[in-house]
């Protein structure tokens, strides 16, 4: 009897336990009252999705450090029963999948995205408000948005900033809220949840898909294709909350429809604003022009993008004074983009109609009439293979179609490369990309050779184009040409058996797979040079930068021959065999000319005092990019670091205060045969320090009228109308522009590389023509720009040096005022960085 009964108590208990609970229900505490770990998130939608069937639950990849990446699709149970079909239907209206669309299958698609900043934690921890309204019944309006819409929410782009941050919060937070500004809890230590593993900022990644994060993400989003995609932020505490219609500049590929839209979101959003007396802001700071971000890119895709900005950021903790004497509170926050998010949904549900014959207008129009100048992009086959390969992994993670040409003589395009217009023959073997497809759009805003802008206040960089960072030959026409589709790489095969034993092999150095190639090589312990001049064997002619592999330097290996080749096959390499070391014509294989390389042993400078992206995009591209070990030294230890252990020391962008000692026996170790790189204003460690080459100004007469100039600059600012001085810093401003350098290719830092560079340049350093040093890459005395770059900055930049290599005894100083690794998607600056690490 007694069992019976508790059996039925048990029956009665269970199906309590399994009724949707709210955030403040399941969690351990109220939601704002503390951060909630990424688990206890990551559990409460899938709670919610164990007892709504309104929701669906996907994990859609993991992050570098393990934590499940999550989307939480919510909408009425019908929709979701039809979910495949509604989502297949919205595909055809792009294009990108055959078969006519059925308009009785047609939903608004809302995607809002939290977090992409870990530290801005309000949006993760809004995300479980807005599904939890969304779903427990008692939002009428709710459960009407979903009949006509789905709802994908991704609460945590970024786990791995987010657990940095609540973690360290929870870990030195008192047990009551400090609102005092200054205190531990508001001084985030470095390198801050902003970023991810790598510290790479998500929110620029959009694009370029360089993290693993951002490519599972898109992967997904591409088969979604999103109508309204909104992007939730926070910004530092004293501003009010920002949200849609942007900034300008907006790029012009933004549909005058899409910027209509946002405004009527804007108004939905401040209705509610205004009715609880809370503060926002439009159309000012958030612009909508560089496209790699969580409102652009979803532009360029068709979509209305957005990004939502609440004050608060790693900087306010649960509670923090503000300046007008009120304190935010955590609450406040989650409470402003739980508002915006329900907001969003609303008015997509309420114009659904609009948005999807919008939607589908644009892709009509992308692929019977794009809007730009240029309709076809042509590639030259005659580019390195393996360039031509990377830009195409790209092209492929944004859906961009790529086909072989047709042959065609007479075409009118314009050359990237020498920037003007030509006649053009165009191969049938050369890869052309046309703006008519699905992502025509995209596809013109990567690949036009310039983006115009109409105000030059902009947030980020101004100028990408993709041909310029793979380093490829390429043009632009306005005309529509026939193509086949599909481009079909040449197939490697392997060309050599076990009985192959040559002198030497050699390896044309020209592209980042040849970098995997070397390195890996390297781990192995193989000894290998580097041709230093131009030489011929058995016939073949071989430039500066070879590398040669002899069967001499490395007798003692008795697996040389099987280490080579498995690498070759490996890493797709096409060797050129030697039976013997006399050349042709050039030096012999034995000789000098022949530069025995290092198996290059690194330490890399991080921490205090770095730029944590600078730092995640050198450790990114050792680990992900050739899987190269390093050894990372915090900065404040550098005293403690035993460099005769080393090759290369590599300081990331920064700002070092290194003292004589440490500067000394840093020079002593290069002249001994260590090499420094130096990247961004990393150089300002040496720059006019006594012993040093590099020097802002090559001579007293420039330093002296540079100085005249400035104080000239003082007195014009007094002088202009007070309205216009927040635009006048725009004059000396480099966003982010690229500079067509003139590089010595005949050095081992421009080995592989052309004649000329495209460096994008994001920053104002500017160092004149460097006496006692190697100027590989300059500007001249009238530089090429594409994008901006303010007045005063660009005069500035005349005659100066961008990449340069100081000899100390048998070491080296490179110095590289700009950064080759920015972002990690400039290909060619890839290759360039590896030339400073690898090469001698």
């Amino acid at each position: 009897m007694r069992i019976l009964t508790l059996i039925c108590l048990i029956g009665l208990v269970l199906p309590l336990k399994a009724q949707l609970q709210s955030p403040d229900e399941f969690l351990p505490h109220k939601l704002g009252e503390h951060f909630t770990p990424h688990h206890l998130l990551v559990d409460y939608f899938e709670h919610v999705a164990g007892n709504s069937s309104k929701v669906r639950l996907i994990q859609y990849g993991k992050t570098y450090e393990d934590r499940p990446l999550i989307l939480a699709i919510v909408s009425s149970e019908k929709n979701l029963e039809n979910l495949e079909e509604i989502r297949q239907n919205n595909l055809q209206k792009t294009g990108a999948l055959e078969g006519a669309a059925d308009k009785s299958l047609d939903k608004a698609i809302v995607w809002l995205s939290y977090s992409v900043h870990g530290n801005e934690a309000a949006g993760s921890e809004s995300s479980m408000a807005v599904v939890y309204e969304l779903i427990n019944g008692d939002n009428k309006k709710a459960n009407d948005w979903l009949e006509n819409t789905i709802v994908i929410l991704d609460p945590s782009i970024n786990p791995d900033g987010y657990s940095r941050y609540s973690q360290w919060y929870r870990q030195f937070a008192g047990v009551n809220p400090n609102s005092t500004r200054g205190t531990w809890e508001h001084r985030e230590p470095w390198p801050g949840g902003r970023v991810n593993h790598y510290l790479f900022d998500l929110n620029r990644d959009w694009a370029w898909q360089t993290q693993v994060e951002t490519q599972q993400r898109m992967e997904v989003y591409r088969k979604w294709m999103p109508h309204v995609h909104a992007d939730l932020h926070e910004q530092y505490p004293d501003s009010p909350y920002y949200f849609a219609p942007a900034s300008q500049p907006y790029h012009k590929y933004v549909t005058e429809w899409q910027g209509r839209f946002q405004s009527e979101i804007g108004k939905n959003h401040a209705k509610y604003f205004d009715k609880n007396g809370w503060l926002y802001f439009t159309k000012e700071v958030f612009d909508l022009f560089y496209p790699s971000y969580g409102d652009t890119y979803p532009m360029f895709n068709g979509a209305i993008g957005m990004t939502y900005e609440q004050a608060g950021h790693g900087i306010a903790g649960r509670a923090i004074d503000m300046a007008n004497g009120d304190t935010l509170v955590l609450m406040d926050r989650i409470e402003h983009h739980k508002t915006t998010s329900l907001s969003t949904i609303e008015i997509a549900s309420v114009e659904s109609e609009r948005l999807i014959e919008q939607f589908e207008n644009y892709f009509d129009k992308a692929n019977n009439d794009p809007a730009g100048k240029y309709k076809t992009y042509i590639i030259k086959s005659t580019n390195n293979p393996d360039r031509m390969k990377a830009l195409c992994r790209l092209l492929d993670k944004n859906g961009i179609r790529y086909c072989k040409a047709v042959g065609t003589k007479g075409v009118r395009a314009f050359d990237y490369q020498h920037r003007k217009e030509v006649t053009l023959k165009v191969e049938a073997s050369d890869m052309v990309i046309s703006a008519y497809q699905p992502q025509g759009v995209l596809t013109q805003v990567l690949f036009d050779p310039e983006a115009t802008l109409s105000d030059s206040s902009t947030y980020d960089i101004t100028a990408w184009s993709l041909p310029y960072a793979f380093g490829l030959e390429t043009y632009a026409t306005e005309e529509k040409l026939e193509s086949k589709e599909g481009y079909i790489f040449k197939t490697y095969e392997k060309y050599f058996n076990e009985e192959t034993k040559p002198y030497a092999y050699f390896l044309r150095w020209g592209a980042m797979e040849d970098v995997r190639f070397v390195s890996s090589l390297m781990k192995k312990d193989i000894k290998m040079r580097v041709a230093k001049g131009p030489f011929s064997n058995a016939g073949n002619t071989f430039s500066p930068g070879t590398i040669v592999i002899t069967r001499a330097d490395n007798r003692k290996n008795g697996n040389f021959d099987k280490i080579i080749q498995n690498a070759a096959v490996k890493y797709e390499r096409e060797l050129t065999y030697a039976s013997t070391g006399f050349s042709d014509y050039g030096s012999d294989l034995g000789s000098g000319s022949f530069e025995l390389l290092d198996n290059v042993r690194i330490a890399v400078l991080g921490g205090d005092g770095t730029r944590s992206n600078s730092f995640g995009q050198i450790w990114y591209y050792f680990e992900q990019e050739l899987n190269y070990p390093i050894d990372i030294y915090q900065t404040e230890n550098i005293d403690r670091i035993d460099l005769d252990n080393y090759d290369v020391l590599i300081m990331p962008e920064g700002w070092y205060n290194l003292g004589f000692k440490t500067r000394e026996g840093i020079v002593d170790w290069v002249r001994s045969g260590g090499r420094v790189v130096a990247v961004g204003r990393a150089v300002n460690a040496f720059a006019g320090q006594e012993g040093f080459a590099l020097k802002e100004f090559a001579t007293d007469e420039t330093a002296n009228a540079a100085k005249r100039e400035r104080e000239k600059s003082t007195l014009d600012r007094r002088l202009d109308a007070y309205s216009d001085q927040s635009k006048r810093y725009l004059w000396y401003a480099s966003p982010g522009a690229i500079f067509k350098l003139k590089m010595d290719n005949t050095h081992p830092l421009g080995y592989g590389l052309g004649k000329h560079y495209f460096s994008l340049k994001t920053n104002s350093l500017a160092f004149e023509h460097i006496s006692g040093a190697w100027n590989v890459g300059i500007i001249g005395d009238k530089p090429e720009v594409i994008g901006f770059v303010g007045q005063n900055a660009k005069k500035r930049l005349e005659n100066t040096t961008t990449f340069a290599v100081e000899d100390k005894g048998r070491g080296e100083f490179i110095y590289m005022m700009d950064n080759p690794l920015f972002r990690c998607f400039w290909e060619n600056g890839k290759f360039l960085f590896s030339n400073a690490v690898f090469m001698k």
